[in-house]
This record gives structure tokens, sequence and C-alpha cells, in this order.
């Protein structure tokens, strides 16, 4: 999933300063999972910036709506009739849906409250890890289901650096070492001899490196 983080109050309020009324759009989707942008925080952000403009004696209307997805334009389609009622828009999607939506309608201003961080999970409650970085082409085979290349500090994929201890990697104490934890499962199984083989060069055509990416199914493309 898409794990996000909300701006600050003080970095949204500076870019509706020169707004009188704004509507805040949530998403249905990742950021909800990771209580951010779903129903319950944009009213929470929308109280929260009525509260602050009334205080200082400034005006401000904000209204609230939630898309069941800000990156699909079948729901994007869904602010239509009112999209243009306002003098921007404030949406607390991932960094997608800000995107669709100013394509969809470039007659308006949109902003994001929300800031993307990466591609993870929940490790506890209320606590999200990452996991992916969306490379394009998956090496985890080779690992034991653990990818170096998100979890790894320099994305090693032959072994471990000389900088972990301990099981710990030595950006922080608090970072394990994935590297560590790869060779723990593979003594436990009694596959340690699966390192002598040397994983090749990673093909980094598929990674972002290479511009903005699609991913097709030509079986649900509509022609005409």
């Amino acid at each position: 999933m898409i794990v996000a983080d909300r701006k600050s109050l003080s970095e949204i309020q500076d870019m509706v300063k020169n707004c009188r009324k704004i509507l805040l759009v949530g998403c249905k989707g990742c950021v909800t999972v990771c209580n951010v942008g779903g129903l319950k925080e944009v009213q929470v952000l929308a109280a929260t910036l009525r509260i602050a403009a009334k205080m200082a004696d400034r005006p401000l209307i904000v209204e609230e709506t939630v898309l069941e997805r800000q990156c699909d334009p079948e729901y994007v389609e869904m602010l239509k009739p009112v999209v243009n009622d306002f003098d921007a828009v404030v949406s607390m999607a991932c960094g997608v849906g800000p995107q669709f939506l100013a394509e969809a309608y470039p007659g308006q201003r949109f902003f994001p409250a929300v800031n993307t961080t990466f591609f993870g999970g929940a490790v506890a409650h209320g606590i999200w890890e990452e996991r992916c970085a969306g490379c394009g082409t998956c090496v985890i085979h080779h690992f034991d289901g653990m990818c170096p290349v998100a979890r790894c500090s320099k994305s090693l994929l032959n072994g471990p650096c000389g900088g972990s201890d301990h099981g710990k990697c030595e950006i922080s104490k608090n970072v394990n070492c994935i590297w560590d934890m790869i060779v723990r499962k593979k003594v436990e199984q009694g596959r340690l001899d699966d390192l002598l083989n040397i994983v090749p060069a990673k093909n980094w055509q598929t990674a972002r490196d290479g511009g903005p990416r699609q991913s097709r199914r030509e079986e649900l493309i509509q022609n005409g």
C-alpha cells in the first residue's frame, strides 16, 4: 500500500492563504488505511482550518468530500458539478491524486495536503514500514521474500556491507540490517549455500529512472 503523512498545518495554511473558499477532497484508498486522508482526517483538517481562520479573523469557508479513489477518472469525474465553485481544491490523497485532479480540471488550482512516503505495510498498530521501492523488476525470489533494494540502505544485492553491527544498519540502531535477516533465514533453513550464487546486475530500465512508467492490460483497453 502507499503510505503517506499529512503536511503540517502551517504548510497547508500557507498554500491557501489567499483563498476564501476551499474544498478538501479525501480518498478512500491507501491514505484511509494509514489514517491520513480518509473521511475522519478530512473532517479533522477542515475543522482545524476553520478554527485557525476564525482565530486569525480571516474569512475562510471549508467544504469537504471524499472520493472512492482519486487515481481513477471515473471517480474524479464526480467533482465536475462543484469543482469550480471554489478558489482552490486541497487533495488529501497520495501524490497521484492532486495530479489526476489537476489534469481533469485544468482551470482550477489544486494543493496537496499529504506527503507520499513509500510502499509498505503495518508492522504494529499505528506503525508502517517501507517494503517495496517499486523498481519494476522484483528480485525477492533470490532473497527469501525480502527486498534489499528497498530495505538495505545501500540497495546491495550480493551481501551486507561492512557497516552492519549485531543485526543493525549503520545508519541507525532502529533499522534492522536486511542482509542479517536474509542470512539468518537461510541458515535456519539449511540453505546458506544459496549465497554462493552471484545475483546478476539488476535491470534498472524498469525503474522510474527511465522516466514516467505505464502498466498496460491490453485485454482491458477500450479502443475507439
